[in-house]
């Protein structure tokens, strides 16, 4: 991927900005899903794709209230994040040079039609197995947004400086991602099937140590690289935080302070945790992208110096006996 000709040609600048506001849209469609299942909303609406027989975007305003103001919002916000996605792809196809990329942007599109569907089918089959999948290829859709928006900004011109030791620098950053997404995975069996407790736990656990080793090799080592430093101090803060929003959603569900305290208080932390989740999710890739990127970047002059070494080095002489 990091190839000299990446940095050889200045950047259209719309690719990035649609991949940011798409990944965005995709996180508020998150966001609000969450929203759909936690206040049991994900039935409001019987029928898909239209809403009470009406066409989705011509259904009325007014009909939105209770359960089908979330799940039509849904909808709503799902079919927004299709039609960026589609402007992206075409976007990409028109200004990208890196046919690697544009190829990222028709991906995208498949995978929003197939997420779109799965959200279909849970209504229409009534199938609650297909919530945990729903909720799972969303986080990797965003996965994908967000690579999208690494790999056009002008940062990722920026990565084409090596840097010393990124090594342990990429295993880590390649640890910590996938533990992220499986950990969301148990926390979407979780939310839904009520079960996998005891693996969303050590989840935490490892991620947290995870995060702390990879944010300590970085301040430790590249503390002068930007790119770098903000969103490693980004993640540590998030888990920070989402290890607090972590008890308090366990305290919610598990003991009595349901009872003790408004709904509200408990959807606003689940829906919190759930928004710090994904932020964590977002920003584990970007590192993960950033710290791979550089790690190219220093084998490329790795071989550059090893191959001038070898051609400037001047030629044998056999000594005649």
């Amino acid at each position: 991927m990091a190839g000299s000709s990446d940095t050889a040609r200045p950047r259209n600048p719309w690719p990035h900005r649609l991949a940011v506001v798409t990944a965005g849209a995709t996180v508020v469609l998150i966001v609000v899903g969450g929203l759909v299942t936690n206040t049991g909303s994900a039935l409001a609406v019987p029928d898909w794709p239209t809403t009470f027989g009406h066409n989705m975007f011509l259904f009325p305003w007014s009909h939105m209230v209770g359960g089908v103001f979330y799940e039509h919002s849904h909808r709503l916000i799902g079919s927004t994040v299709g039609l960026l996605t589609v402007a992206l792809a075409v976007c990409l196809w028109l200004t990208e040079p890196r046919a690697w990329v544009r190829q990222l942007g028709l991906v995208a599109v498949v995978a929003v039609i197939v997420q779109g569907i799965l959200g279909g089918l849970r209504v229409v089959l009534l199938e609650h197995g297909l919530a945990p999948v729903h909720g799972c290829v969303a986080q990797a859709f965003l996965a994908l947004m967000v690579s999208i928006a690494v790999v056009t900004s002008p940062t990722w011109d920026a990565g084409t400086h090596a840097l010393a030791s990124t090594t342990s620098l990429r295993a880590l950053a390649r640890i910590t991602a996938p533990l992220v997404y499986m950990q969301m995975v148990f926390g979407a069996l979780l939310t839904h099937t009520g079960t996998r407790l005891d693996m969303h736990l050590l989840g935490a656990a490892l991620v947290s140590a995870c995060v702390g080793l990879l944010a300590g090799r970085i301040l430790y080592d590249h503390a002068e690289r930007a790119e770098l430093r903000r969103p490693v101090l980004v993640l540590l803060a998030l888990v920070i935080v989402q290890l607090g929003l972590g008890i308090g959603a366990y305290l919610w569900r598990f003991t009595m302070m349901s009872a003790a305290l408004p709904g509200e208080v408990g959807l606003a932390i689940l829906t919190a945790h759930r928004l710090t989740g994904t932020a964590v999710w977002a920003t584990s890739v970007v590192l993960a992208l950033r710290a791979r990127r550089r790690s190219g970047a220093a084998a490329a002059v790795a071989t550059r110096l090893a191959t001038e070494h070898s051609f400037s080095k001047p030629p044998r002489r056999e000594v005649l006996a």
